[in-house]
C-alpha cells in the first residue's frame, strides 16, 4: 500500500515574531492621516451601480455631465428676479 507524503506546512509566524531590519521604535501613529483624508475623496458605490461604469473615469465624466445638465436647467426653473410665486390665503 502506497502512503501519501504531504507537504510540511510552513510555520506561522507568533505576534511576537518580527524581522530585525523592522525598526518602528520611532513611529509615529497616524503621521500622514490628515494628509491622505485631505487628498482622496473616497466614494463607495451600490453593486448595480458599479456595474454600469467599467472605470472611475466613466463615473467621473457622467457626474460632470449630470452636474452641467443641472445647472443649465436650473434657469429654467427658477422665476425672474428671485420671486416665489405668492399664494392667496383667503
Amino acid at each position: 500500500m502506497k502512503e501519501k507524503t504531504m507537504k510540511a506546512k510552513p510555520k506561522k509566524a507568533t505576534i511576537d515574531e518580527m524581522r530585525p531590519e523592522y525598526d518602528f521604535s520611532n513611529a509615529v501613529r497616524g503621521k500622514y492621516y490628515k494628509r491622505v483624508m485631505k487628498g482622496s475623496n473616497v466614494v463607495i458605490l451600490e453593486p448595480d451601480v458599479a456595474a454600469m461604469f467599467e472605470t472611475s473615469q466613466a463615473v467621473n465624466e457622467a457626474l460632470r455631465n449630470l452636474v452641467h445638465i443641472a445647472q443649465e436647467t436650473e434657469r429654467l426653473t427658477k422665476r425672474p428676479g428671485g420671486r416665489g410665486k405668492k399664494h392667496n390665503t383667503a
